[in-house]
């Protein structure tokens, strides 16, 4: 039967509801990964275990986003304490712009040994796990390892990732490098298509040997020999040493008071900073106002300014000195919004004062929360994969400059400016919930739209992920989904804005938001309409 009709092919407008519940939620854009999640708190796992075994599955249900060779952030409220991770890999010690320029490049280039940093998803798995988990990891992994042994059916919009993937791989890889990503992603030759089973051994292997050794094994023992090997053997630069050396590192989240909420960011090398400036420019703008022209015009404008900041100046925190403060300070927002005015700016940096991703959002009955994104960066990453360990390696080093006066500059043991960023909401010290947007740089427009949708238009989190979207894409060009009402969009154009219509939905980002009534403890979860979005609770 499955083949007299088109996964893809939906004519009818689609309507959620928001999924409400008390003892458990996990919202994600696989439903076999939130599952998982559910699995885990039935089996008395708190929320942490959940978003762990969540995201462990969607390396394996959702590879052509993220995998073992991924980057990983997270916010989780535990306890009424609020704690950040960054699980985000380093540039490889023998890795530099001299190197790369003598091998022939003029830039860092997107494919290959190049841009593949140290993978930090395993460490970060292992880390929260150590410290917040209730479960042993080998029980947290278990459904993904069981995903990847006995295989899963593709989802819709997950093969037609794959597909668009796999088109564009085999015209830009070239080389016996690239060999192990198609047998392990196109077996057989093939392009899995939505319907059909893919499964991987060696991902359920390599998945194994992390849980029973807590992530020892990547960093310090086998899986760490044999990806230095390979590196070694085939050109790369990734070596023991710089596997040994890397740990998660915990870290202070960052959050700016947006009319009563406090909306919380990780600090830089991630870029959920251009969110918080934002907003900091935009409560100086008496923002809404009744005008809806009004309102997405100076939600463009103020993005705009923060991204012309966050682009000049975010990299590794330890190269900021004191920038990230002076970027957050009120004096600053309130003359970068001196700045907008009723027609399209070309954004410039301000100076300042001295002084293809996936989002998972998990809770349980006792309060505890968990927002985590996880990243290859781009797609399938790297193009690279282990042989007989099913780890895709990402290409986060992609964003890397040759410039030696950019402050993303290509430094050996360097992490460089990450894209991924979860977000977290309080209240009077009371945790209102974790929410995220997927999506490369939609991904501080997306949390900018999802905080106003929530905070200043009132919407539920279903209706707030339904909303449509924009992106400003760069100087006065900003992309619109085909919702947007046509008379708004050439009301924007007629202010200077420069609008195009995307028919896809693909360049909006994915998101799921999870909120909790701090009296009920009643979970509300809302997931993306865009993907194979999925919110479980019981």
């Amino acid at each position: 039967m499955t083949d007299l009709f088109d996964y893809e092919y939906q004519p009818f407008a689609s309507k959620r509801m928001p999924v409400v519940a008390r003892n458990g939620m996990v919202a994600t854009a696989q439903p076999l990964a939130a599952e998982a999640g559910l699995e885990i708190l039935r089996q008395g796992g708190n929320a942490v275990d959940a978003a762990v075994a969540t995201a462990a599955c969607l390396s394996v249900v959702e590879p052509t986003t993220n995998g073992i060779g991924s980057d990983c952030f997270a916010i989780i409220w535990m306890k009424g304490k609020l704690y950040g991770l960054n699980a985000s890999g380093v540039a490889p010690q023998s890795i530099s712009v001299d190197k790369l320029k003598k091998a022939g490049f003029d830039q860092m280039p997107t494919y290959g040994w190049e841009p593949v940093m140290v993978p930090g998803t395993p460490a970060g798995w292992a880390a929260c796990s150590k410290r917040f988990g209730k479960l042993p990891l080998t029980q947290v992994l278990a459904p993904a390892i069981k995903y990847a042994e006995e295989g899963y059916p593709l989802s819709p919009q997950l093969a037609k990732l794959w597909r668009n993937a796999s088109c564009k791989f085999k015209k830009a890889f070239h080389g016996p490098l690239f060999d192990e990503w198609f047998k392990v992603f196109n077996p057989n030759g093939k392009i899995p298509t939505a319907g059909e089973m893919w499964r991987s051994p060696d991902h359920a292997k390599t998945l194994q040997e992390i849980a029973e050794t807590d992530a020892d094994s990547f960093y310090h023992g086998r899986l760490a020999k044999l990806m230095s090997d390979y590196a070694a053997k085939t050109g790369g630069y990734l070596s023991f040493e710089d596997l040994n050396q890397y740990e998660a590192e915990w870290i202070k989240p960052l959050s700016v008071d947006y009319k009563g909420y406090d909306v919380w960011e990780l600090p830089p090398n991630g870029q959920g900073m251009v969110t918080l400036m934002t907003l900091n420019i935009l409560k100086n703008l008496d923002f809404p106002t009744p005008d809806p022209v009004e309102n997405l015009h100076r939600q463009i404008e103020a993005i705009k300014l923060a991204f012309a900041d966050g682009k000049q100046y975010i990299t590794d925190p330890r190269d900021m000195g004191d920038q990230v403060a002076a970027m957050l300070k009120p004096e600053y927002g309130q003359e970068r919004a001196k700045l907008i005015s009723k027609t399209a700016l070309q954004p410039e940096p301000g100076r300042l004062p001295k002084g293809g991703t996936v989002y998972l959002c998990t809770a349980d009955g006792e309060g505890n929360m968990v927002s985590w994104i996880q990243s290859n960066y781009m797609g399938f990453g790297s193009g690279v994969v282990v042989p007989g360990t099913g780890i895709a390696l990402q290409n986060r080093g992609e964003t890397f400059s040759f410039n030696p006066e950019d402050a993303n500059v290509l430094v050996p043991g360097k992490r460089t400016y990450h894209t991924i960023m979860p977000g977290f909401l309080t209240k009077n010290g009371q945790a209102v919930g974790p929410f995220g947007v997927m999506g490369g740089y939609m991904q501080p427009q997306g949390h900018l739209q999802v905080v106003t949708n929530l905070i200043d238009f009132n919407l539920n989190p279903q209706a707030t992920l339904d909303a449509p979207r924009w992106q400003w894409l760069e100087d006065k060009k900003v992309l619109v989904e085909k919702s947007l009402s046509q008379p708004l969009a050439e009301a924007l154009q007629r202010r200077g804005h420069e609008i195009s219509v995307d028919l896809s939905g693909g360049a909006f980002g994915r998101g799921q938001i999870i909120l909790r009534n701090p009296e009920t403890g009643v979970l509300v979860g809302g997931t993306e309409p865009r993907a194979d979005g999925s919110v479980v609770g019981f």
